[in-house]
């Protein structure tokens, strides 16, 4: 079974590896959207895979550092395209939380990453 947990956040960026002229190289800024994806069996007695408190609570620090901040400031996010920061996320989380499946980001309503680790 698989269950998930959404989160969002504010926070600026700019690509720098994008070619010249191009607008995601300018400054600007995203409400992104988390979910993390989690996998295991919903065991009794309490008929849940794992509380999504417990993801919340593994998931704060790291979105702690994310929320309200300049994305390109963060050590391993100086490129922070989708793909790069569902990666970060993954490595930060999957420690903490085995049985992570996937890091979904949304940077827009429109466009995003799933990232279901390496």
């Amino acid at each position: 079974m698989e269950i998930y947990k959404e989160f969002h956040f504010e926070a600026a960026h700019r690509l720098p590896n994008v070619p010249e002229g191009h607008k995601c190289a300018r400054l600007h800024g995203h409400s992104f959207h988390v979910r993390l994806c989690v996998v295991g069996d919903a065991k009794e007695p309490s008929g849940w895979v794992m509380d999504f408190g417990d993801i919340k609570t593994a998931f704060k620090p790291i979105y702690d550092q994310l929320d309200h901040y300049y994305l390109n400031e963060i050590e391993g996010l100086e490129n922070p395209t989708s793909e790069n920061l569902a990666r970060w996320i993954w490595a930060r989380l999957k420690p903490g939380l085995p049985a992570l499946e996937r890091v979904e980001i949304r940077e827009t309503c429109t466009s995003g990453c799933i990232y279901r680790g390496d």
